[in-house]
């Protein structure tokens, strides 16, 4: 009767409805889940996926993967611009320079067969042109690809040319190049300046062709002056240039110039030129004097445009001093006859012209 009384008081709605919390003080009601937001449709990112697939697509494409054979001054100057253009840069050396290839983001090996394991597609000799022939024979080139690009960026160009041909597998490509500037000179941009080059054996596959392409793009892109032409050449050239620029460097600093309160700008020219070249070692000055065959005539050139310009000088002040000894032309004319002459006058034309044709006497003239 109770129950009966209880579904009666409740009414019908009692089998359906949720019971009243009094009834059970100890259950508590469930909270609503939350509906959580899923997106469905990808619409509207679908563009901006694909402009990051292609831009991706395409630095993957373009990208080498470069190892620096020689990682300092110059190889990671060179290395900072090479990673701006999205290559991968892997590098050795004898030194180790893994702490400053870490806050480069260059991977840096202390083996380099492990570095060669890497299967690069170029490897960039960046070592002293004294220390070249030694690093190379060093190297285990068996480990790498069987077409690899070498490259080398001495300051003289028929050494590491021969070296290379001689040395080198036949398969491999080789690319004789010459920045002509350095961390100083090119410290701000690269722009302008010359960048010399030598396609000495690239095979004839586009790929080869492409991967030395892409290696040159780097120079190009940077706005640097792009200058194709022989190793024979370029050494003839640089000799009249570089190693003579060396040279005067290194004698005005032997010399002892130094800055002064009345600088001229052709002075201050002759000042940046000892400035620049004492930031060279003297293995590069060396280098340059021991492997081109043309540093040495260039020497002695030098030598003697010194003692020409020497001679002007003296030479005047020779002629003025004896202006000034003798007083008059005549005197002077005089005293120099007798010093032509051994100490007698020289003979007057009317003299020299009886010596050579003497007169004929009577007898021979009607014979």
């Amino acid at each position: 009767m109770l129950q009966f009384s209880a579904a009666k008081f409740l009414g019908s709605s009692f089998s359906t409805a949720a019971p009243p919390s009094f009834l059970y003080p100890n259950t508590t009601t469930a909270k609503p889940k939350k509906t959580q937001l899923r997106i469905v449709s990808l619409d509207a990112a679908q563009s901006f996926d694909y402009e990051t697939q292609l831009k991706s697509s395409y630095i993957k494409s373009s990208s080498l993967k470069i190892a620096i054979v020689g990682f300092g001054n110059f190889g990671q100057f060179l290395s900072k611009t090479f990673l701006s253009h999205n290559h991968t840069l892997l590098a050795y050396s004898r030194t180790d320079y893994s702490s400053i290839a870490q806050s480069l983001g260059v991977h840096f090996y202390n083996d380099p067969n492990d570095l060669f394991e890497q299967h690069p597609d170029v490897v960039l000799l960046s070592t002293s042109i004294l220390s070249t022939e030694q690093v190379l024979f060093s190297l285990p080139l068996q480990r790498l690809k069987r077409n690899t690009l070498f490259v080398d960026v001495l300051s003289v160009k028929e050494f590491p040319r021969s070296l290379f041909i001689q040395h080198l597998p036949t398969e491999f490509d080789i690319l004789c190049t010459h920045p002509m500037f350095g961390p100083e000179s090119g410290k701000d941009s690269w722009g302008g300046l010359s960048f010399v080059y030598d396609k000495v054996r690239i095979g004839d596959e586009s790929v080869r062709v492409d991967r030395c392409d892409k290696f040159l793009d780097i120079f190009k892109k940077e706005g640097c002056k792009m200058v194709e032409m022989s190793c024979a050449e370029h050494d003839r050239f640089a000799a009249g240039s570089q190693f003579v620029t060396h040279t005067m460097g290194r004698v005005l600093e032997r010399f002892g110039l130094e800055s002064s309160p009345i600088n001229t700008k052709g002075y201050e020219t002759l000042l940046d030129l000892v400035e620049n070249t004492r930031g060279d070692s003297f293995d590069l000055y060396y280098g340059l004097f021991m492997y081109n065959k043309n540093a040495l005539e260039q020497l002695e050139r030098l030598d003697m445009a010194f003692e020409e310009v020497k001679k002007l000088l003296f030479g005047e002040l020779h002629r003025i001093y004896r202006k000034q000894l003798f007083g008059d032309s005549e005197k002077e004319r005089f005293v120099m006859q007798k010093l032509l002459g051994n100490g007698s006058p020289r003979p007057s034309e009317e003299e020299k012209e009886e010596v050579e044709n003497p007169p004929q006497s009577a007898g021979q003239e009607h014979s």
